[in-house]
């Protein structure tokens, strides 16, 4: 089976989703038991970080919180999740995806960005985006999602608006050259 642990999927023109329409998201994990990924590029306008923190009784005295916090995907919407570099990680649990980016979902990682000493490059996702044993392996040999590798600059560097032809180009694809069916010889 192909491992796409660390990589991303790139939703496809027509997928008929609107929740992932334009859709780049950060696989974490990804195996015979199923995959589950973060949307990347999906600011929430409803809450911000600091308001998020607020709201868990994390008084926030780190500047710099006013960040979005991303719609991470449809799955348990009320569960956070902090994609974050390499330079932070949990004294309960972080998964290290790849060498640039790590994953964390314990409260440790929110309390300390509260006081400024969580990682320099973070997302706070709230949901997640998951899938069934060869779910995915379908979606993506129906059309639904290309996959790229994933970088931090792509992740943590591009503005969201761009993030989803960023990683088009990343494999020469020219986002207005694709078309939501595909064809058959």
């Amino acid at each position: 089976m192909l491992d796409l642990t660390g990589k991303v999927l790139i939703a496809m023109p027509g997928m008929g989703d609107p929740r992932f329409e334009h859709a780049v998201v950060f696989l974490c994990s990804h195996s015979d038991e199923g995959a589950m990924g973060l949307i990347v590029n999906k600011p929430s306008s409803d809450v911000s970080l600091r308001e998020l923190l607020e709201q868990l009784e994390i008084m926030p005295s780190a500047p710099d919180l006013a960040r979005p916090v991303y719609f991470g995907g449809p799955v348990e919407g009320g569960r956070g999740f902090v994609l974050h570099g390499p330079d932070y990680g949990s004294q309960i649990h972080t998964l290290q995806v790849t060498d640039e980016i790590a994953m964390t979902a314990t409260v440790d990682v929110l309390e300390d960005i509260g006081r400024g000493a969580g990682p320099s490059e973070l997302l706070m996702l709230l949901g997640y985006a998951g899938w069934g044993p060869g779910q995915l392996e379908g979606e993506i040999a129906q059309n639904g999602w290309l996959t790229a590798d994933a970088d931090a600059k792509l992740i943590f560097g591009t503005p969201d608006p761009m993030k989803w032809g960023a990683a088009l180009k990343s494999l020469g694809i020219d986002p207005v050259m694709l078309s939501g069916s595909a064809g058959r010889a």
